[in-house]
Parts: structure tokens; sequence; C-alpha cells
């Protein structure tokens, strides 16, 4: 699995990993810290964060499109500290409220920015690397372990997050919201010395975010030599007689039609896949049972536990890997140590144990992680039989298999009260192990569709238009990003079954699209 691939991979990876933990430690508490900063409801809160998560995934868009001018290298270590200067933006408390709010607003738009330098173009570097014939074959497992990488980042960020703020929580004296009066934007009494407390907890994870960035610069900087090859665009390349694939125009534009296809498509499949953070939510919040958790399911809602079985897989599968009998014996002791250790914390959970609605928001990540090794191995086996199916083809079972993730919970949903009936009350009574089904199969869809799609515009992308295209994957998750809101808004005004419905048809007409045009797809492709 890791075995042959450059070691710019790994550089590259791990300094992802520390942006995104940042990235995701204060995204975990950035409504919360709006809310009991300015006093802002959750409507108003809800669309400053929307905006924000607009402006970082359609900024790569722009990052891309500067990078293919001055170069993939300087964007990225540019935008690192521009995200740097966000998030210190939002970590300084300022003299007065107005201010704060500005700096604000100022540190969001940095970020935003920051991140569009950044994201987008240190996966064109990844990409890079195997443009050499060498590691070509290796190119959609590179991608699948960068993509594990990230959320690695991911999956510990919210409990870093937690327990940054939880003892300024407890210290405050209670956690009731305390509202703003609009009018003359002042707290009511007693409630400065709260909200100063508590936003004390929140700044923390804004300078976690800090930190983590300055260990990606950091990781960047000392393995630069590692991967210094790949950081060369089109015009750098002719410039240094580096000899750069020429495509005549119509080969160009078949290719730009391609990946704007595959675009269009990944949209629906975004929408459908960030549910995890509205509909599937409000479903775990109103339908799924959290209280009085007993038996073997507590361990699912243990990320220790969780992290520790995560890394185990990739031991284990280290003692069929490795080529000596002494590897194979550190890896077999490694995987019984890493099994005893998740056993240990899961019989120090409380039983029965109450988990809260966030705590499904780890299940995605950990898979992802979990996943990779089966993902890579099971590619990699199709590969040396000449059966490894085409990126079009991976990408279209993703939105066939979301549709099977949303066929588990539209199984769970049978005879439910539905929201529009239900209101403001709640129907606690379905097993979590629905939810986390839907979660696993949402997940291996997203592996055989989010992955492989990054690596297949890396691979097609025109060579002068490559931060172009790699910002325009993310440009179609922004807008399947916003799209995700619509099944929110129908929350309460549909049938819950037809929801899911809904979300179902859109992947499955997705996925059908992607098999028809795949000859179109490879055809406009073969070259690469």
């Amino acid at each position: 699995m890791f075995k042959g691939q450059p070691k710019g991979l790994f550089a590259l990876a791990l300094a992802n990993t520390g942006e995104r933990f940042g990235y995701y430690t204060m995204l975990a508490i950035f409504t919360l810290y709006m809310r009991s900063k300015f006093g802002w409801d959750e409507n108003t809160a809800g669309q400053v964060y929307a905006i924000f998560l607009a402006g970082v995934y359609f900024m790569p868009l722009l990052g891309g499109i500067i990078a293919d001018k001055i170069g993939y290298g300087k964007c990225v270590t540019t935008g690192a500290f521009v995200m740097i200067a966000g998030y210190l933006a939002l970590a300084v408390p300022m003299a007065t409220q107005q201010i704060d709010k500005w700096t604000l607003f100022a540190g969001l738009a940095f970020i935003a920015i920051g991140t569009g330098l950044f994201k987008g173009n240190l996966q064109v570097l990844v990409g890079n690397l195997y443009d050499d014939p060498k590691y070509a074959a290796k190119r959609d497992s590179a991608f699948s372990l960068f993509y594990m990488a990230i959320n690695i980042g991911a999956m510990f960020a919210p409990a870093m997050a937690k327990a940054l703020y939880m003892p300024f929580l407890n210290r405050a004296g209670y956690a009731e919201f305390v509202p703003i009066d609009s009018a003359t934007e002042t707290f009511g009494t007693g409630a400065g010395d709260y909200l100063q407390t508590l936003g004390s907890g929140y700044r923390l994870c804004f300078y976690v975010a800090c930190a983590s960035l300055v260990l990606s610069l950091l990781i960047y900087f000392f393995c630069r030599p590692w991967f210094k090859h790949a950081d060369v665009n089109t015009k750098q390349a002719k410039a240094q007689d580096i000899k750069v694939l020429e495509l005549t125009p119509k080969q160009t534009r078949d290719r730009i039609v391609a990946l704007l296809l595959v675009f269009a498509v990944v949209i629906f499949f975004w929408m459908a896949f960030h549910q995890n953070g509205s509909a599937l939510t409000f479903f775990a919040d109103k339908y799924t049972k959290l209280n009085g958790i007993t038996g073997s399911t507590r361990i699912w809602f243990n990320i220790w536990a969780l992290a520790l079985i995560a890394v185990s897989v990739y031991t284990l599968f280290s003692i069929f890997q490795s080529e000596t009998k002494r590897a194979r014996i550190i890896s077999a002791v490694a995987t019984i140590a890493l099994w005893i250790g998740a056993i240990l914390l899961y019989l120090r959970m409380p039983d029965p144990y109450n988990a809260v609605t966030s705590d499904f928001q780890q299940f995605n990540p950990f898979f992802v992680v979990a996943l990779t090794p089966l993902s890579v191995a099971a590619f990699g086996a199709l590969a040396k039989k000449g059966k490894e199916p085409s990126a079009p083809v991976k990408i279209g079972l993703g939105m066939l298999l979301a549709a099977v993730g949303f066929g588990v919970i539209t199984a769970a949903s049978t005879n439910l009260i539905s929201p529009m009936d239900l209101g403001d009350k709640s129907q606690s009574i379905l097993d979590p192990h629905w939810l986390i089904g839907t979660y696993f199969t949402l997940t291996v869809a997203e592996l055989l569709l989010s992955p492989m799609g990054i690596s297949f515009v890396s691979k097609v992308a025109p060579p002068k238009y490559k931060g172009l295209m790699m910002g325009g994957w993310f440009a179609a998750t922004a807008i399947g990003n916003y799209l995700s809101r619509i099944p929110s808004a129908l929350w309460k005004k549909i049938p819950l079954m037809a929801n899911w419905a809904i979300l179902i048809s859109l992947c499955v007409v997705a996925g059908l699209i992607m098999f028809i045009l795949r000859k179109k797809l490879e055809a406009a492709t073969a070259d690469a």
C-alpha cells in the first residue's frame, strides 16, 4: 500500500493533514462562537457559515488560475501564511465588539482566500509526482492515501475542539445561550463574564488552527526536496527546457469537456453526501435513541477506541505485506496491542452510555481512514489482473452506492412520524446502527468517487490548465454543498420518505448518466 510511493506524497499528505485538522477544529465551534460572541440567532450565524464555506470551496478556482501563471508552490506557501493571518484575526480579542465583528469578517476572507491558494494546488503537486512513468500506475492509490490523511485531521478535530472549550463552558457556570439586545448591542445582566469565559475557550480553537498550519508549513519546507521536481507549471517547464506534453486544440477541448461532465455529476453526490451535517443530523436528533446505549454499541461513540481500531487495520495489512519475518511479528504484536487498547477504552465507558447528536459526525472520517487500505488493496488486485474499473466507472458506482446508503435510512424511516407532523417533539426509538450503517455505505461511495475523481482531474487536466481544473473540482463541490440545503428546507414540508426518495433519485440518475457517458469519457481521455 505504502511501498513504491514517492516520498513527496507523504510530505504533502502530512502538510494537508495539519491544515485540515486546524480547519475542522475551527469549524466545529464556529457557529457556537458567533452566537456567544455576537448574540446572532441560528439564521444569521448559519448564513455567515454558509457564505464562508462557499468561499472556501470556490476560491480554489481563482487559486488555480493564479498558480497556472506563477507556480503551484508559491501559491501553497502564500496561502498558508494568508490562512494563519486569518486565524489570528479570529483568535486575538479586540478592544470593542464592533472591531471584533470586522476582524471576524476579515479573518474569514483571509481563510477562504488562503485555502483557495493552498488546497487545490497542493493536490496538483501530488498529481505531478505521478506524471513520472515510474509512478503513473500508483496515481489512484496515492490519492486514496492522500484522502485518508485529510480525514485523520477531520476525525480528531471535533474531539480537540470539545476538549478545549468544555472546561471553559463548565467554568462559566451555565451552558444556556445568553442573547444580545439587537437594538443596543449589549448583553443582559451577568452575561459578560459568561461570554468572556466561553469566548476564551473558543478562541483557543483558532490558536490551534494557527499552530496546525505552522506545523504544516514546517513539514512542507523541510521535506520540499522530496517533491521540488513536481513544483513546475507549463510556463516554468518551458523556461527550464523541461519536456511538456503538447496537446492539440481538439485534445485540450475534449479533456476539458470530459472534466466538466464529471464535475456536473459529482455536484449531485456532494448535495446528497453532505446531509451528514443537516438532514441526517436532524434524523439523529429526532428519531435515533441516544440515551441508554448499552453493550458493544457503546464503542462506536469512543473516538479514541475507534482511532486504535483504524490504526490496527494498517498494522493488520502490514502482517501480510511485510517482506521479513521480523516485520510481520512486529506488525502482529502492534495489532494485538491496539485491539487490547481499544477494548480497555471500551470497558471504561459508562454502561449505559448517553451519546449526543454530534457524535455521529465522527463515523464518516473513521470509516474513510479504516477502509482506505481495503480500497487500495481491492483496486490493486484488480489492476494486477487488468480488470481495474476506469475512473468514470468508479464514480458511477459511487453514485449508485450513495443511493443504497439512503435506501438504508429509508428502510429505517418506515412507520416513523413525519417531521411535519412531529413538530418540535422527538420519536427517539431507532437503534444507532441504522445511521451507522448509512454512514458506512455513504463512506464506501465517497471512497469510490472523491479520491478517484481528484486523481482523474490530476491525470486528465491539460498541463497548462491543471490548477484551473483542480479548482473546478472544488467549485463543483461548493455548488453541491450549497444545494445540500434543499432537503433541510423541505424537512418539515414533505413526508420523510419523500425527502429520502429525492436524494435516492438524484444519485441513481447521476450514476446512470455517468455509465451512459462512460465510453465518451474514456475515449476523450484515452491519451492521458
